[in-house]
Formats: C-alpha cells, structure tokens, sequence
C-alpha cells in the first residue's frame, strides 16, 4: 500500500530492556529510511519523557539520554488525540500513519504500549494488550501452553509457602522480563527464595523451571501478514563457553563484537542443523503458538530441544523480539519489507476495543441509588 504520512518508530521505555530497544528502533528507522520510506523517529526515555529524536542517530548520542537535537513531545488524548510538538507559540501535531512499536520488556511490550497507541487513535504493530500481557508473564504464558497441549516444561511462581512438585537445580527468571537479564541456576529452593528477595529483577515476581543443562536453544519467528509465514529454525551458539547452561544477556547481546549489532551478529547456527523431525516439530510447535495466542507482527518463538527423547518444547515468546528479528528473516525476505508489512497490518487489521453489544446507560440506569449499595460495608 502506498503511504500516507510518516511512519513512527518507538523504542526506549523504562524498561530493563532498555538500551535493547534502542538498538532495535535505531535499526528499524535506518531499514525503513534507506528503503525510502518517511519515518518519524520517536523516543520515550527512562524519565517518561517523549522526544522526536533527529533522523539517524547512533547508539552513542543516547548515552546521556536524548540525543542533542531532540525535540520534547507531549500526549494528547482525547479531542484530537496524539503526540505533539512545541512550535514557537504554538503546537504542531505529528501526522503518524502508523507506528512501529520497538518496545523491549516493562509495560511497553506487556501490552502498555499497545493500549496507549489504541488510546491515541495510532495504528501500531506488534499485538493487542491483552495477547502482549499473556506473551510477557511468563507464568501465564506457560498456563496457556499447558492448557492448549503444547509441550513446555514445568514452571510455578517462586513461593515463599511451596515448594515446586519437580527437583532442583532450577532456574529462576523474572516473571515480567526478557533478554535473560536476571536469570540465576540455582541447586536449592531455599537458595532460590533468597535470590528473589535479593534481586532487583526479581521484585516484581519470579518463576521457577527445572535446569536441564543438556537441553538446546532453537529460535523461530513468525509473522501474521499478508498470512501466517515462518522462517527457518536458529540454534544460537553459546561462543567460548560449554554448551550446557542458560543463553545468557552477554551472549545475546555483546558477543557480536564492537562492530556487531547485538543479536544480528551473535554466533548462531542457521539454519540449524538438527534431525528434520525437530525442524518439522518446531515449525508445527510455532504454528500452534501463534493460533493461540492471536499474537500478530513479527514475532519470536523460544523453543527448547531435548536431544535425548527427541522432545521439543516452547520456552516462551517475544511479542516484539530484539532487532525485530530481522536476521531471521532476511535470507527469505528483505528486511524492509517485513517491517512495512507489519505496519501495513496495523493499518489494514487495525486494533479496536470491543463496543458495548446493549445501549449506553442501561446498568447507570438499573442501578438505583449508591447509598443502597453501601449497605453491609461500613
């Protein structure tokens, strides 16, 4: 479709997925410019604070927060609703086509960002608020994988009154969280209560696994337009460690080297190379994932391989994975293409809120007065 005004790309937050999200938009917004589109590019920093942020910009002008340049915006909702930018005396609205959510971690990708580009009258990639909420609790996550009969392992919320039914060692992970930050092994549940009491990453809620240290990493995404497509399968390499452990931050992220870009260049096998049986498994496994959980966009698929009973299971999901997965998909695709397909969707399949199915008023009205609801409540 042709497009009618610019294309925002989001990314920031205060999330502690932050510097990641960076990442991520400053690579979308370069993709979608050198392909000739018109992108607006627009930052939320830690602080809360909305800028538009000059066109360009590399990782190294956001070490001290918003690039030199920048330019505050302010949210309008309601009227006219919309960012908005000081001009002189007055105020100039941004003109937003749509908007190419580049959210990692916290609210933004829980389903907060989704829910306020709704409330902004913007159509935004990635999915709904509540399939964006389900994808960043992983405990709920898990619930629904278990619930739908796809294979995953055993996970219970970190408790101080229970232990889990399964042995240690376990892995504890931040309930709300993704980049494996916060991630510790631990041999005991007392060892893991302490941690999560300790841990700043933890605060929020923790889950429990059981550790399987001969168990494999395989990655694959999927995207919902113009129709459910996937790509191969990526078994991430763990560089200059064993292979048994957990895939940690600094593999993702700063393996790549200084001229790397986080996960474009971390060491991987792909495709991968395992028993087609596993690739098929993982295909079918992604194709579940997304009938379930009506995540729409571009998203990741963690799966993990047991190479002794040939199981594969699904781990979790990243509603918007880090670089948008784009090294995934650009042997197959052009990674512009898949950038603007998701913001096409979002324009095409646009997210609206349910409307009431009876008239307005009719349980204001039903209800009578408020003072006979206090009764018993003093």
């Amino acid at each position: 479709m042709s497009q009618h005004g610019p294309w925002a790309v989001v990314f920031g937050g205060p999330s502690p997925e932050h510097e990641i999200s960076i990442l991520t938009g400053l690579q979308a917004e370069r993709v979608l410019r050198d392909a000739g589109h018109d992108i607006e590019p627009v930052y939320l920093a830690p602080t809360g604070q909305w800028f538009q942020v000059p066109a360009n910009s590399e990782a190294k002008d956001f070490l001290e927060g918003a690039p030199a340049g920048s330019k505050e915006l302010t949210l309008q909702l309601g009227g006219d609703p919309g960012f908005v930018l000081k001009k002189g005396l007055g105020s100039k609205k941004l003109d937003l086509a749509a908007a190419l959510l580049c959210f990692h971690g916290g609210g933004g990708e829980g389903g907060g960002g989704a829910f306020l580009f709704e409330s902004l009258e913007i159509p935004h990639t990635g999915s709904s608020l509540y399939a964006g909420a389900v994808g960043m609790d992983k405990l709920a996550f898990g619930g629904l994988m278990q619930a739908a009969g796809i294979p995953t392992l055993d996970r219970v919320a970190l408790s101080e009154h229970s232990a889990p039914s399964f042995p240690g060692p376990y892995i504890v992970k931040p309930r709300f969280g993704g980049s494996s930050i916060g991630i510790e092994v631990v041999d005991d549940i007392d060892t893991a209560r302490a941690i999560g009491q300790s841990s700043p990453h933890l605060k929020n809620g923790a889950v429990l696994e059981p550790f399987r240290p001969g168990i494999v990493d395989l990655n694959i995404s999927f995207r919902t337009y113009p129709e459910l497509e996937l790509t191969d399968l990526e078994k991430p390499l763990r560089a200059g460690e064993a292979t048994d452990g957990v895939y940690s931050y600094q593999q993702k992220y700063l393996s790549g080297g200084t001229d790397g870009a986080g996960l474009t260049h971390a060491p991987r096998e792909f495709p991968a190379q395992v028993p087609e049986s596993v690739t098929t498994a993982a295909a079918d496994l992604a194709t579940r994932v997304a009938e379930v959980t009506r995540l729409t966009g571009v998203v990741r698929v963690d799966l993990l391989w047991d190479p002794d009973t040939g199981v594969v299971y699904v781990n979790e999901v990243n509603t918007i994975p880090g670089a948008m997965s784009l090294y995934l998909w650009t042997p197959k695709r052009p990674a512009a293409d898949v950038l603007a397909g998701a913001l096409t969707e979002a324009i095409e399949r646009r997210i609206r809120w349910p409307q009431p199915g009876f008239s307005q008023g009719v349980a204001l009205r039903a209800a009578g007065g408020i003072a006979g609801k206090l009764v018993g409540m003093g």
